[in-house]
């Protein structure tokens, strides 16, 4: 048997040269680099995807615009941003919801940018957003091996971005919400991963109107407490890397492909749209899964 695993190893055919695996090893690298470049252009289109839908306690038709992960600051410049916000506001929405994971930047770096852009969405009922496990990590990583102060910086530098936010319009519900109309309510709650979230505190001024309930991450639909009239999510991006009759071989859920994207149902038969989001996260690329901003048309439930 060894003399037969050594005769097996000698070149009695055809020997593959160096010029030969240079060669293949060229053909894969060209094949690999028009892979990452056709994902890196599927990153930067666009798709403006309208829903209609009634929601309980509705008294007349609000349009909703929803933006979700934006992800500034990594792989996404200001351009982009300025793309996204044209893209909404030409929709001409009543209310712009916000689904969380807004900045994508390390410990220093500054938002301003962001700040800017996000100062152009305007809309009459207002600019809302939560929290997205992103928006916590941007400022340095967490978790109880980190000591108190260090925490502490985090938590003013994400403070001070909330009040930024605030003043260019937007306003971060942090597991609390807001009557924007006499029969419209919007909720929203601190991100799953890295916040508190708490349903209840996000609705409890809902008293009757028609609710929304923003939840970056779509995992607590599984576990609702009570019932919302509809859940806006992100975090997802729909996988990002979809693949012919495989779907997404990864989804950032405990749930597997149960909320990567589309309309899902959470507990109590709650209805939730889960957006493809923006921006790109890990790697700079997407494939058969093109960001979107969504546009949601609620009307009355007959």
């Amino acid at each position: 048997m060894r003399g037969c695993y050594r005769g097996r190893m000698t070149a009695r055919g055809p020997s593959v040269t160096r010029r030969q695996l240079l060669r293949v090893a060229g053909g894969g690298a060209v094949a690999l680099a028009a892979t990452g470049a056709v994902g890196v252009a599927q990153a930067h289109t666009l798709d403006v995807t309208t829903h209609t839908r009634p929601l309980p306690g509705l008294r007349s038709t609000v349009r909703v615009a929803f933006l979700s992960d934006l992800h500034y600051g990594l792989y996404v410049g200001a351009g982009q941003l300025s793309g996204w916000v044209d893209a909404a506001l030409d929709t001409r929405p009543d209310l712009v919801l916000l689904g969380g994971d807004l900045l994508d930047q390390h410990l220093g770096g500054s938002p301003q940018p962001l700040l800017t852009e996000l100062a152009r969405l305007r809309a009459p009922l207002g600019v809302y957003g939560v929290w997205g496990n992103h928006d916590y990590g941007s400022f340095g990583k967490y978790g109880s091996a980190y000591y108190g102060p260090v925490r502490a910086d985090w938590a003013r530098r994400r403070a001070d971005l909330a009040r930024g936010l605030r003043t260019a319009g937007t306003v971060i519900l942090l597991n609390e919400g807001v009557a924007v109309r006499t029969d419209l309510y919007v909720g929203g709650v601190d991100d799953l991963w890295n916040g508190t979230p708490d349903v209840r505190a996000a609705l409890r001024g809902a008293q009757g109107r028609a609710t929304i309930l923003l939840s970056h991450n779509p995992d607590v639909l599984a576990d609702l407490p009570t019932a919302a009239g509809v859940v806006l999510s992100g975090h997802t991006h729909g996988g990002q890397v979809r693949l012919p009759l495989i779907g997404a071989p990864v989804v950032p859920s405990a749930f597997g492909q149960r909320y990567a994207m589309g309309w899902v149902e959470g507990a109590h038969g709650t209805p939730a749209y889960v957006s493809r989001g923006l921006g790109t996260s890990g790697i700079p690329f997407r494939n058969l899964c093109a960001p979107e901003v969504t546009v949601l048309t609620f009307t009355p439930s007959a």
